[in-house]
Order: structure tokens, then C-alpha cells, then sequence
């Protein structure tokens, strides 16, 4: 079997699908950035929090990949068979969690905010500016949640021109709320770090209203309306938990590890904090064309294996994945490359600037692993159903793995940065090898 398929129709359709998608994402990271460079004008201490208290907002990210992520395993595989009366009910499913998981989230920050800061952080200044930050970001959690899942159902059937135009709306808005309140624009007051988090609600309010208000208003080939929400589920709940809760339990275990990660990286103070917060932004810019891919891998296999074409299906991952290799090598020369031009946007201290560059030198060479792993592990692997083998992947190298290492590095021998990073990321490496062996076996491929 040839490495890449020589069908040019199969790239234009790969191409459709993760362009839109890595727009969104560039937009998105576009937001992030202009976030941490408005508020550098404030010194360390601000952006450090900002960047710590968007950990806890990751955490609730993630865990809606992983409840959309698994319903649409299953919305994928439905829309290749045509059976739109199974898609509305796990579409039905996958609104209830997300909304029940909203109002959680919502509730926790707004109630122990000061207690969630002070698990990233021990200086007074950045747990201060933090629980200032929760003060409005704690109100983002329903439109945000909502948006995201509406987003991988989309996806889940080629629909992916409408996120991208809400990005592109809400990326304006978003900067826009964020100078007028951050700097106190047109008479407002100046807000700091409350004006970004304020900015942030704004814009996920408009996404929301755009995205969510297609889904359920406009568009024509599922037809999901909001009487929808009170459809007869039981029939599909049980199938659900099966793909489901093995995303929603490795991606909820990865946000917590993540998390763990970021505590360790808390504790290494302010400059160090700020340092990682630049890199995150570089990883998230060079990484975007193979999340694209990974959007598309997902779409595309379970597309393939709805319609019973499992030769089709491997033949496709194998190309999938090995375009995300290229892509990947690609990235690593650009992270390399880009480094001195990113590091001069930031008003931050020549000492950051240097764990920066260790930290951006690490982050090259993890850069060719992320993208294999994303495509492998969110993509072909997840479509095809294997997803309880990819709970046990996702789990085990990041807690047996990253996590301990992580700790012995920054806590008790004290390497350098370059080191330090290099641990914290080795889940990513051990997965992508452990994952190609799982893509070659084809017992990934699971029909619902």
C-alpha cells in the first residue's frame, strides 16, 4: 500500500475541511495573543494570572472536546449512513451534559475563585489579579460550552465555513471590548485585568449567537430545532457512555493533568509562568494546520467507516497521518525561525526573554510529536471508535509520565527550562509511537 493515496479529490476534500478549521484556531490564538500583549502594558504579575486562570478554563474546555468529541464519533458514522433521526438524539444528548457541566463550572469559580488561584499560585499579586479575572470570565461557561460542541457537530458533517465566520466576528470583538476596557476607552473606566475577562465574555456571547443560533435556526440538512432538546433519548444513552465516556474520561484526566502540569509551572514564579505563557501562544500558532488536518481526519474516517469502507478508511488515516508528519517537521523549522520576532512583541524582562528561548528551543522539537498525536489520537484513531484505547493512552503516559518527571525536574533536581519543558511534554512523544503501532494494527476500526 502506497504511504500517500493518489486520488486528488481526497486532498481537496482534506483541504475543505482543515483550512476552515485552521483559521478558527489562527483567530483564536490571535485573541490570546493580543490578550497577553495588552496586558504585558501591566507588568508580569497580570499576565501571569491571566494565564493561570485560563488553565481552570481549559480544564472545562477540554472536558466539552471530550463530551462533543464522543457524540460526534458517533454523529460522524450516523451522517455517513444517512440516519439523521440517531443524529438529533445524540446531538440532544450532547446539549443536556454540556448544559448540566456549564452551570457546574459556573458555580465553582464564581464561589471559590480565590481558593482556585491559590492551587496555581503562592504570590499574593497573582492570586489578587486572578480572582479579579474570574469576576467576569465565570460568566462565559454556557455560551462558551455551547458553542464549542455546536462546533464538533458541525464538523461532524463537512459544516465548518460557520465557526470560522463566527472566529472572525468574535476575534473583532474581542479586541475591540478588550481596548476599550482594558486601557478605558470612550469614557470607560480602566479595567486591567477585568476589562480582558469582560472582553472575553463579550465575544463568546457573540459566538454563541451566531454559531448556536444556525445550528438550531438555520441550517437546512440536520434540521435540529430547540423543541429537540425534549426528544426520547434512552434508546441512545447506552451507546453514547460507550464511545463517550472513555473521551470525556481521558480528556477530563488529561485537563487535570494539564493542570498538574501548570502547577508545577506556577511554582516556579512569575517570570518563569510568563516565559511559558509566550511558548504556549508559539506551539498554538505552528500547530494549527495539523489541528485543521486533525478536524478533517475525524470528519473524513468516520464519514468512511459509517458508510462500511474500512479498507478505504485505513488507507485514508495512514495519509492523514503521515501529511501530519510533514506538517510537523515543518512547524518545528518555523518555531526556530520565529523565535526573536515572537519575543520582541512582549514588554516583559530580559531574565523571561531567556527562559523564553529555552523554553521555545524544547517546544521545537516536541513541536513534530504534537502534531502526530493530535491527528493520531483527536482524529483517525477517535473516529474510528477506538476510543477506549485511546483513554488508556491519553491517561498513562501523562500520570506515569510527564507528571513525575515534571516534578523531579523542576522541584527537585532544578534543571533548566529546556529540561523542564522537555519532561512536562514527553507524554506526547511515547503516545505518537504507541499510536502508529495502534494505526497499523487496523483494530481501531469500529463500526456503530
Amino acid at each position: 500500500m502506497s504511504l500517500f493515496i493518489k486520488d486528488k479529490n481526497f486532498y481537496k476534500t482534506v483541504l475543505l475541511l482543515a483550512l476552515p478549521v485552521a483559521l478558527q484556531n489562527t483567530i483564536s490564538i490571535g485573541v490570546n495573543l493580543v490578550d497577553t500583549i495588552m496586558l504585558g502594558a501591566f507588568g508580569e504579575a497580570q499576565l501571569s494570572a491571566s494565564s493561570l486562570a485560563t488553565n481552570f478554563y481549559s480544564l472545562f474546555t477540554i472536558l466539552c472536546m471530550g463530551i462533543g468529541g464522543g457524540g460526534t464519533v458517533m454523529t460522524a458514522q450516523f451522517w455517513g449512513k444517512k440516519d439523521l433521526f440517531s443524529f438529533k438524539r445524540v446531538v440532544t444528548i450532547i446539549y443536556r451534559i454540556t448544559i448540566i457541566a456549564s452551570l457546574l463550572f459556573m458555580g465553582v469559580s464564581m464561589i471559590f475563585g480565590r481558593q482556585i488561584m491559590g492551587i496555581y499560585a503562592s504570590e499574593p499579586d497573582i492570586i489578587e489579579s486572578g480572582v479579579k479575572y474570574f469576576s467576569f470570565l465565570s460568566y462565559t461557561y454556557l455560551f462558551m460550552g455551547l458553542s464549542q460542541v455546536t462546533t464538533l457537530i458541525l464538523r461532524s458533517y463537512g459544516c465548518v465555513k460557520i465557526p470560522l465566520i463566527s472566529s472572525i466576528i468574535s476575534f473583532f470583538v474581542n479586541i475591540f471590548s478588550n481596548w476599550i476596557f482594558i486601557f478605558g476607552k470612550f469614557g470607560f473606566p480602566c479595567m486591567e485585568i477585568t476589562g480582558a475577562a469582560l472582553g472575553t465574555l463579550i465575544s463568546r456571547i457573540v459566538e454563541f449567537i451566531i454559531i448556536v443560533g444556525y445550528f438550531l435556526c438555520i441550517d437546512q440538512k440536520i434540521r435540529y430545532r430547540l423543541s429537540d432538546l425534549f426528544l426520547n433519548c434512552k434508546a441512545f444513552y447506552k451507546d453514547y457512555l460507550h464511545y463517550s465516556m472513555p473521551v470525556v474520561t481521558s480528556d477530563s484526566l488529561l485537563a487535570i493533568g494539564n493542570n498538574m502540569v501548570a502547577i508545577i509551572i506556577g511554582r516556579l514564579g512569575k517570570l518563569f509562568v510568563t516565559a511559558n505563557s509566550i511558548c504556549g501562544i508559539t506551539v498554538q500558532l505552528t500547530t494549527v494546520f495539523a489541528q485543521g488536518i486533525s478536524s478533517a481526519s475525524a470528519t473524513i474516517t468516520g464519514n468512511t467507516i459509517g458508510e462500511g469502507d474500512l479498507d478505504k478508511a485505513y488507507e485514508q488515516g495512514v495519509t492523514l497521518v503521515a501529511l501530519s508528519g510533514i506538517v510537523g517537521i515543518v512547524a518545528s523549522l518555523i518555531v526556530y525561525t520565529i523565535n526573536p520576532f515572537i519575543l520582541s512583541f512582549y514588554n516583559v524582562t530580559i531574565q523571561t526573554k531567556e527562559i523564553a528561548n529555552q523554553l521555545l528551543a524544547a517546544v521545537a522539537f516536541c513541536t513534530i510529536f504534537t502534531c502526530l498525536q493530535s491527528v493520531l489520537t483527536k482524529g483517525v484513531l477517535r473516529a474510528g471508535g477506538d476510543t477506549h484505547f485511546l483513554m488508556i493512552a491519553d491517561i498513562l503516559f501523562l500520570w506515569v509520565a510527564s507528571v513525575p518527571l515534571g516534578i523531579l525536574s523542576a522541584w527537585i533536581l532544578k534543571l533548566s527550562p529546556f529540561y523542564i519543558y522537555l519532561s512536562l511534554r514527553i507524554d506526547v512523544i511515547i503516545k505518537s509511537f504507541w499510536c502508529l503501532g495502534r494505526l497499523k494494527s487496523r483494530k481501531w476500526m469500529k463500526q456503530i
